[in-house]
């Protein structure tokens, strides 16, 4: 018999071998019968750690991994390239612009 497949985007890559995959797909509404874009969310096994965040991967089912792994990476079909300035560094270069003295715009209130 064979195995499910799913193509999706990896949406998290932080833990040791997993990763969090996200499956987008159509759903009508009963009464409006308009298409609503809906996400699920598959945990993933990931051996050798190679997707990172914005991959799109191929899985597949697989036996029961661990309590909520039941899928595993077949492929990375698209590699994403992501910025190099990380979320923490914006929020520090916004510490010091609101700062009295370091020209922002925020400490100059009188």
């Amino acid at each position: 018999m064979a195995r499910k497949q799913q193509t999706g985007t990896v949406l998290k890559d932080q833990n040791d071998k997993s990763i969090v995959v996200g499956v987008s797909w159509l759903q009508r509404d009963r009464i409006y019968k308009k298409a609503r874009r809906q996400i699920t969310k598959f945990v993933v096994h990931d051996e050798s750690n190679k997707a990172t965040v914005g991959d799109r991967v191929l899985i597949e089912e697989s036996r029961p991994i661990s309590k909520t792994k039941r899928w595993r990476l077949v492929d990375i079909l698209d590699r994403v390239e992501l910025a190099e300035v990380q979320p923490s560094d914006i929020d520090n270069e916004a510490d010091w612009a609101g700062t009295p003295g370091a020209g922002g715009s925020e400490g100059s209130l009188k």
